[in-house]
């Protein structure tokens, strides 16, 4: 859509462009599109051959104009962008739009970025498609030295066990850049002059992958991105990393002069008003998970005190577990990091469920802003400890 000089001022797409553009003349909108529709004097439109390309059409026509009534505000954060990696393997990650700051700084870690995407929902789903049928990918933090459940799924090659050439895997990536850029028919051309070549060397195995490829490129089924985005509409939230974040710790002695700390940051820096500190009363032996349960159950019995957007906890799964066991118990649904300090206790890995990938792609992406919390957790901790034990000994 474009104003009087010709100036484009919105981008949309849709199944039906009659019933879509039909419905901004018709039918009652909010003050913006009422706004949007009085500057319209021209609309322009492109057709493409399916869904998942007239996403991500919109998706590059945004970038390239940035229409103001796509983004109605230029700090908004709520937009999606897929990232391609710069590691031997790439990964595909989801940045959201909060995030694209943390990143500038980091150049040697991001290849490639594509966005905004408007439509969370229709990206993942469209994202796994991609995976599923065409392009299979990594997108762990970490890799294993064995196959995870994506191999057997194939949606993944995995480079982790070796059983993709580091030549062929970044082969693969760029196809799935081309078509991010929009040059579907490039990548066929691509693939057909590598099906020629693995005939000629008999590697047939291989010229049948890429036959396979070449076929589900142009045979993308429209109406499955219509109805995977039901799939993923509880996904579009995401985990804000600049919201409420609870950071935990127990400190102890053998037990003794037990304590657990709670510390709280916003908007990534600490706000000490909110701390609190919790003498540990139902244990006297070393129990750190079990310190962790209490600490965690008292804490949730203070209902005035906010909800987290996010718990961290120093340790591992045993202290992970812990918190899950009881927010399940009173069924709250917050997610859980934990950060462990490795076999020699100078590693601080970070420790997330890897069915979650939203909370995994956090983990990473905001190492800094999460050891930050851990470490402040552990000195508020140590410090009640120090204190408790202080005052024991002048009491004896």
């Amino acid at each position: 859509m474009k104003n009087a000089a010709g100036k484009i001022i919105y981008v949309g797409k849709a199944t039906s462009l009659r019933d879509r553009v039909g419905s901004y003349f018709t039918q009652p909108h909010d003050r913006r599109i009422e706004s949007l529709v009085a500057e319209i004097s021209d609309i322009d439109y492109k057709k493409t051959p399916t869904v998942i390309e007239a996403l991500i059409l919109e998706a590059n026509l945004i970038k390239k104009y940035f229409p103001k009534y796509n983004v109605k505000e230029k700090d908004d954060k709520s937009f999606l962008y897929v990232a391609f990696t710069n590691e031997k393997f790439p990964r595909i990650i989801l940045l959201r739009g909060h995030e694209l700051e943390k990143i500038k700084n980091s150049k040697d870690k991001i290849k490639k970025l594509f966005g905004p995407f408007t439509s969370a929902s229709s990206l993942r789903a469209a994202l796994d498609i991609l995976r599923r049928r065409i392009f299979p990918f990594r997108d762990c933090v970490t890799m294993a030295k064995k196959p995870c459940l994506y191999y057997s799924l194939k949606r993944c090659p995995a480079p982790c066990a070796g059983l993709v050439s580091q030549k062929d895997y970044r082969r693969l990536i760029r196809h799935l850049i081309l078509f991010f850029e929009g040059k579907k028919e490039k990548v066929i051309k691509n693939l057909k002059k590598e099906m020629v070549a693995a005939s000629r060397e008999e590697d047939f195995e291989k010229a049948a992958r890429f036959r396979n490829q070449i076929f589900s490129l142009e045979h993308i089924q429209d109406v499955a991105v219509i109805k995977e985005e039901s799939k993923f509409k509880n996904r579009e939230s995401g985990i804000n990393i600049f919201g409420r974040i609870e950071g935990y710790d127990i400190s102890n002695i053998n037990g003794t002069a037990a304590t657990g700390s709670m510390v709280v940051f916003e908007d990534g820096k600490p706000n000490k008003n909110e701390y609190r500190k919790f003498k540990i009363k139902t244990l006297s032996t070393p129990n750190d998970v079990g310190m962790m349960k209490e600490v965690m159950t008292r804490r949730l019995t203070h209902t005035e005190w906010p909800r987290p957007n996010l718990i961290l906890v120093d340790g591992g799964w045993g202290q992970i577990n812990a918190v899950r066991e009881i927010l399940a118990e009173q069924k709250i649904k917050i997610p859980v990091l934990g950060i462990a300090k490795g076999f020699d206790r100078k590693q601080d890995r970070l420790i997330a469920d890897p069915k979650n990938p939203e909370l995994v792609r956090v983990a990473e992406l905001h190492k800094d802003i999460l050891l930050r919390v851990r470490d402040e957790a552990h000195r508020f901790a140590i410090g009640y400890h120090k204190l408790l034990r202080r005052k024991k000994l002048f009491n004896k």
